[in-house]
């Protein structure tokens, strides 16, 4: 090599090229910031503990991993938070022998299913009506729908259950994050978190998941907050779905209810209840005595009713929705939890007089905490998109398979909501579940990288359970000191076999029907935007 005199020696030019490396991961993003506001909470069950106000960041640190020498406790996953669907990441993590911890801000747990008492599971299908449901969750859907696990009591059992022999604590304030420069981006190498006693502590962990309902550790990060349905709506401020009140009652004489309605020619239906179904189960729709409803507040809507019949008359329906909620900001819960929980007597007495059976019906008590459909989603390494969903594509990385319509719930500015479009079956790639430049940070559950649109479908909870379920299994399939992130074609292939013979659970399967195969690029452009929706298009001829 010509003109070696001017070259740096070895050691001057490792040291210029880490210096040099080190800059552009700073300027990169793998310094501090938080993407929302930080706020105080107090410790009801209702809202989360507060968050430090510290810089969260001290920034990407190339070198070793001497600040996690410094954590007093040392585990393979940590799981942020304690939503159903992220316990199924750390239930399967646990089973392949890795050690797990669950660390939940909010104060009790449970959150959606336990506090906030949504206990009307929906079940994913494809267009053929086959259940997509498999995985440890189906044990749940059979027992639901099998009237076994129907009340509170019997839904805390199964959770309980669920995170036997993993240690969780409640109530935890998360602060300080350290970060280390890692496969080109940021990892998350060890967080600093105090507990209900004042006491601090700090752990460090090969994988941390988002599991809350407020982007509890995501939004801590240096990340890009993906646009919100405020895009779609042509809002100018963030917009997400409204949350849900569970409206619980009693001394419902569901026999009554059932047969009487059943006996009604089609025609009285749909006059009297506006159409829907009763079975002995579920009730589905009645969309007529909704609108009969006058809210107290323009922040409250009733809708078309989602009830399920608990057994020994009690009845709990998903139908109130309260506009405008923040779920990382406690004194927004808190007034939604009013709000929510004020229409309720207001809604029984409509029920008293317009449903048979419901004569006698009682408030059955009102749950603590709201239903929360969505907060701020975060960039992932892959955004699913609504044509992803509707071509019925599969991806190679495929986590769960999943289905469900695109069903966007009301916000302020169209309160009934809409859906755009009905796919058959989809892949959930593992790259929608890692936040985008940190390959060890997991985006469970509700946080999941998806297009506002595409959502209203990925969000169900048997499409991201399975998800959180494959990647617990996966962290322990791999070797330690190998990245969910950088995982080949022909380990997936290898692991995903692994977990259709021990676990059941098929990823691999055919494509689902691709209903927009005749679309040129520039609809399908204006699809994923949601300039076009799928429910009232009609597509160019070609």
């Amino acid at each position: 090599m010509k003109n070696r005199r001017n070259l740096f020696p070895f050691k001057r030019a490792r040291v210029f090229l880490a210096l040099m490396l080190s800059a552009l991961l700073l300027l990169s993003g793998c310094t501090g910031g938080t993407n929302s506001p930080s706020s105080s909470a107090p410790s009801d069950s209702s809202s989360p503990a507060p968050v430090s106000k510290e810089d969260p960041n001290a920034g990407c640190e190339k070198g070793d991993s001497a600040k996690a020498a410094q954590a007093e406790e040392e585990v393979d996953v940590a799981i942020i938070g304690s939503e159903l669907e992220g316990l199924y990441l750390a239930r399967a993590a646990a089973d392949e022998g890795l050690k797990v911890k669950i660390l939940d801000p909010r104060s009790s747990f449970g959150g959606q299913v336990l506090q906030g008492e949504m206990l009307f599971l929906d079940e994913t299908k494809d267009e053929s009506k086959h259940s997509l449901v498999q995985g440890r969750v189906k044990k749940l859907f059979d027992g639901f729908k099998g009237a076994k696990i129907r009340k509170t009591s019997e839904f805390e059992a199964y959770m309980t259950k669920l995170v036997d022999q993993i240690p969780l604590e409640q109530g935890v304030t998360l602060g300080h994050i350290d970060t280390i420069a890692s496969n080109g981006g940021c990892s998350v190498d060890r967080i600093e978190y105090s507990t209900k006693d004042g006491k601090s502590h700090s752990i460090h962990a090969r994988y941390w998941a988002d599991n809350t309902d407020y982007a509890a550790l995501a939004s801590k990060l240096k990340t890009n907050r993906l646009p919100g349905l405020e895009k779609l709506y042509g809002q100018s401020r963030p917009e997400f779905m409204s949350a849900g009140m569970i409206m619980k009652f009693k001394h419902v004489d569901w026999d009554k209810f059932s047969k009487t309605y059943n006996q009604l020619p089609a025609s009285e239906k749909k006059e009297r209840f506006g159409g829907g179904y009763v079975n002995k189960d579920f009730a589905i729709g009645l969309s007529g005595i909704a609108k009969q409803f006058q809210p107290s507040s323009d922040r409250t809507f009733l809708r078309g009713l989602n009830a399920v019949n608990q057994r020994d008359g009690e009845v709990l329906i998903n139908a109130l929705l309260v506009y405008d909620v923040d779920p990382a900001d406690p004194s927004s819960v808190k007034t939604a939890v009013e709000l929510g929980n004020k229409e309720t007597p207001r809604v029984l007495e409509l029920f008293k007089k317009t449903l048979p059976g419901w004569e006698n019906a009682e408030v059955n008590g009102f749950p603590s905490y709201l239903y929360i459909r969505e907060y701020n989603h975060y960039e992932s390494e892959y955004v699913m998109k609504p044509s992803d969903l509707l071509s019925g594509r599969m991806f190679w990385d495929n986590v769960s398979i999943g289905g469900y319509p695109m069903d966007l719930q009301g916000i302020t500015a169209n309160k009934w909501g809409t859906e755009m479009g009905r796919p058959d079956k989809y892949g959930i790639p593992l790259r929608s579940f890692l936040l985008k430049g940190y390959p060890n940070v997991i985006l469970a559950g509700k946080n999941v990288g998806v297009s506002a649109i595409a959502y209203g479908s990925v969000r169900i909870q048997p499409n991201t359970s399975l998800g959180a379920e494959m990647i617990g299994i996966l962290i322990g399939q791999l070797p330690k000191n190998q990245n969910l992130a950088s995982i080949s074609r022909e380990e997936m292939s290898r692991i995903q076999g692994y977990a259709a013979s021990k676990y059941k659970i098929k990823l691999n399967g055919e494509a689902g029907k691709n209903k927009i195969k005749d679309w040129d690029q520039d609809e399908i452009n204006k699809l994923d935007e949601g300039e076009i929706s799928y429910t009232s298009y009609k597509p160019k001829k070609h």
